[in-house]
């Protein structure tokens, strides 16, 4: 606002000259406070708005990018120092605009190589797991990012105990909003989805063997949630943990690794040929007539022909046949002694 009236005043002195009449020095002081009136207005535009879009670039930038970045900047500056000696001993107009030309390319020129190659700078130095880089024991880390359908489902809590997964959970702050709305439902199936998604995920703070962590890192120019973790994705270089089907394929297409629930739930059933033995409680009744249904420990549906009359009993049945469904894989099986 100074500025801008004190540009106002000389241009009003300029135009009225050094002889002014008392109206002629209205007209200067009326041009100074518009001046400081135009000032006002464009502050926001030179102070606030530009440091809130930096602050939202930051905030919206993967940690191990920006630490990459200001290794990059301290490098190039480093080196522009060294420079900076023997470039300003030349003579004339070039000992004194050379030196912060290097400064600005050499800067550059790091700043771009280290976040270009982040990651191998980063596993290089052996920096934490959160960075992408090695745990402390020599074994390679990644960052895998966890959907909602993947925490209400609750299994991703099984499976790290299990200590098969390496690397560190990010669970994004935007999917923590979408469980919490989920569990503010008015719908009473959704509120009890929503509310067992925040269960599943304490316990898999509480219990789980591996890092977990809450990423800030959003995108506001993107509504959807899927959208958003694809985007996640590629920032972090790290897989989705997913049982969404539609998501596993939209993440595909567009070069995004998928880690989904329901395959490797499907993967690690056990495998039965024909011919082999199995002993399955009959629980319900068939689609097709005087069959019965039971299921092993895995979940895996076991289908016995003629087996609606032993409802509620435990039968040896032979396998007779296995079909890969879909849903899952199916066994076709009879009674022994038939």
């Amino acid at each position: 606002m100074v500025v801008f009236a004190v540009v106002g005043f000389k241009m009003g002195e300029g135009i009225a000259g050094p002889f002014r009449t008392l109206r002629e020095n209205q007209s200067v002081v009326s041009m100074a406070l518009a001046g400081a009136a135009l000032g006002l207005l464009l502050t926001p535009y030179f102070t606030s708005h530009p440091f809130n879009w930096i602050r939202v670039q930051i905030k919206q930038l993967p940690a191990n990018i920006l630490f990459t970045g200001v290794v990059g900047l301290v490098i190039g500056l480093v080196i522009s120092v060294l420079l900076a000696v023997p470039l300003s001993m030349l003579p004339g107009e070039a000992g004194s605009w050379l030196p912060l030309g290097a400064a600005a390319l050499s800067c550059y020129v790091c700043t771009s190589v280290m976040v270009m190659r982040q990651q191998d700078m980063v596993q290089a130095v052996g920096s934490f797991v959160s960075m992408g880089g090695f745990d402390g024991k020599g074994y390679a880390s990644t960052q895998m990012i966890v959907d909602t359908s993947a925490i209400i489902d609750g299994r991703i809590a099984d499976i790290s105990q299990t200590g098969f997964v390496q690397g560190t959970l990010v669970v994004p702050r935007f999917v923590l909003d979408e469980l919490r709305h989920i569990a503010d439902s008015s719908d009473s199936l959704r509120r009890n989805r929503g509310r067992r998604g925040l269960e599943m995920l304490n316990k898999l703070r509480k219990d789980a063997t591996v890092p977990i962590t809450i990423s800030d890192i959003d995108f506001e120019d993107t509504i959807e949630v899927d959208a958003k973790l694809i985007k996640l994705a590629r920032a972090l270089r790290g897989p989705i943990i997913t049982n969404d089907y539609n998501l596993n394929r939209v993440a595909e297409v567009q070069g995004v690794r998928t880690l989904n629930i329901n395959e490797l739930a499907n993967a690690v059933k056990s495998v039965v040929l024909p011919g082999e033995e199995l002993e399955v409680r009959v629980i319900q009744e068939g689609k097709e007539a005087g069959q019965g249904v039971g299921f092993l420990e895995d979940g895996t549906m076991v289908v016995v022909e003629a087996g609606k009359r032993h409802l509620g009993q435990s039968l040896v049945v032979v396998v007779t046949r296995v079909l890969q469904t879909v849903a899952g894989r199916m066994i076709f099986a009879q009674q022994k002694s038939e």
